[in-house]
């Protein structure tokens, strides 16, 4: 029945797009570090240095082929092949250029660079900055948080929402079943977030916070959700913990983050789940009332209702004990509307379980009504889990088809736990076991209605052993 949510991208500050140009561009700069290193190796093997005077007397010795100069550097080519290199002194030598063009040697000039000062900067300076780049890149990664330009030292006042646009909530009141009169207490969200016009011409006002209460796994998220899936927009979602930090500060922080995000996406939702972790009665935290957790509630009071209004944002909560939430949380003009999730009664187990069969091959004999009758008490939660232990009996004996026998040995496992084989009872523990069953059946003959439990396969055991 509940569903998780999952981490979506969201529209602007986790937009894919930003993600792969980031990528990108971090694999350009390390091409181009590639690319400079190659060029400094490209040039073969290093030519031999040698002095000047030996590159003189070489010269006059007839062994030079072929020199290039470039400023005070001169590099050459002896006629066996070999490549050599030297530096004149910086005196003009009026003898030399002589002695190269007497001994046939080709004689090459090069021009000297004419770059700017911000080039040779710039040149100057490139490996420091991309070091530098390098290293405030992988701190950001280091740093966690949002992404997409939200992480960083200075990002732990900034929500933790996740967004999920209209186009990635799949889930609709189809998917919800057992809470009927839950869903009637929502549906006029739905049809506000549609149309707010229809309600402003009349001088309503729809609630601004709904609290969702009840036990746990009885679908509250996957009813928040399916309000976002109806009205087609934006869904954040966060915990309650995830405001709490140990600086005093942040958790206020992110919750004007937060509202400012959800202006942005209004009309959308904003879902708190386990909001109980921060909205607890004040007055009792260590700190006086100065605490991070009373402080991020009072913080919240004022977005819900504050006098700043935010329009067309609509704030779902999600507790399991509202009883101990502030009361100036619930009042009206906060979460002023109250939804009890309450656990599924014969009707609505019968059409949970026909929500989750869709994914399964069940047998076309099996009756959910049946099993519905023998689940009393069970969650949405736990009836999903009921029919993936079924279908998990049903792997195991290597079948395609689940079939009313693995859901009966799956409710007894939930139930009752793991079958026992190994244990080794004795004939006195199974006659007192099978007293015990019958004494049932005997009690349960002169009630009416109760015939049902007399063919039960308990009590045709016990039958056997007495």
């Amino acid at each position: 029945m509940l569903s998780s949510i999952q981490v979506a991208p969201g529209r602007h500050e986790d937009n894919p797009l930003s993600e792969m140009a980031k990528n990108l561009i971090l694999w350009l700069i390390i091409a181009a570090v590639l690319l400079s290193i190659f060029q400094n190796f490209k040039g073969g093997a290093v030519p031999e240095t040698i002095t000047y005077t030996n590159f003189v007397d070489e010269v006059q010795a007839g062994q030079v082929r072929s020199v290039v100069v470039d400023g005070l550097v001169i590099e050459g080519e002896r006629q066996s092949g070999v490549r050599f290199r030297t530096v004149r002194p910086d005196v003009y030598d009026s003898g030399l250029m002589g002695d190269l063009l007497n001994h046939n040697v080709n004689v090459e000039g090069r021009e000297p660079d004419k770059a700017s000062f911000w080039q040779q900067l710039f040149l100057a300076a490139f490996p420091i900055l991309l070091i530098v780049g390098i290293f405030m890149f992988f701190m950001r990664q280091m740093q966690g948080g949002m992404g997409g330009g939200r992480a960083g030292p200075m990002a732990f006042g900034k929500s933790k929402a996740r967004l999920l646009s209209e186009d990635q909530i799949k889930t609709t009141f189809a998917d919800v079943a057992g809470v009927d009169e839950a869903k009637e207490d929502v549906r006029e969200l739905v049809e506000f977030l549609r149309d707010p016009s229809k309600f402003q011409t009349l001088g309503g006002r729809i609630p601004r916070g709904v609290l969702m209460s009840g036990p746990p796994g009885t679908g509250k998220t996957l009813l928040a959700r399916a309000i976002a899936g109806e009205a087609r927009v934006p869904f954040f979602s966060i915990s309650g913990s995830d405001f709490v930090e140990m600086f005093v500060g942040v958790g206020a922080s992110r919750v004007r983050d937060m509202f400012e995000q959800a202006k942005k996406q209004a009309p959308c939702i904003i879902f708190i789940d386990e909001i109980d972790a921060v909205g607890r009665t004040r007055g009792g935290g260590w700190g006086g009332g100065n605490d991070e957790r009373e402080q991020t509630l009072n913080q919240l009071l004022v977005e819900m209702d504050g006098f700043e209004g935010n329009e067309g944002v609509i704030v779902i909560a999600a507790s399991n004990r509202p009883d101990v939430l502030d009361k100036a949380l619930l009042r009206p003009g906060r979460f002023d509307r109250q939804v009890f999730v309450g656990l599924p009664d014969i009707r609505g187990r019968e059409q949970i379980l026909k929500v989750h069969v869709r994914k399964v091959p069940v047998d076309e004999r099996l009756n959910l009504s049946i099993v519905a009758r023998g689940t009393p008490g069970f969650s949405g939660a736990d009836l999903a889990n009921l029919v993936n232990e079924a279908a998990l009996f049903a792997a195991r004996s290597n079948k395609r088809l689940v079939t009313m026998e693995e859901f009966e040995k799956a409710r007894d496992k939930i139930m009752m736990g793991s079958e026992r084989r190994s244990m080794v009872m004795s004939e006195e523990d199974k006659a007192n076991t099978a007293y015990h069953e019958a004494g049932h059946a005997i009690i349960s003959r002169p009630c009416p209605n109760m015939t049902r439990c007399i063919r039960s396969p308990s009590s045709r055991a016990a039958a056997r052993w007495v």
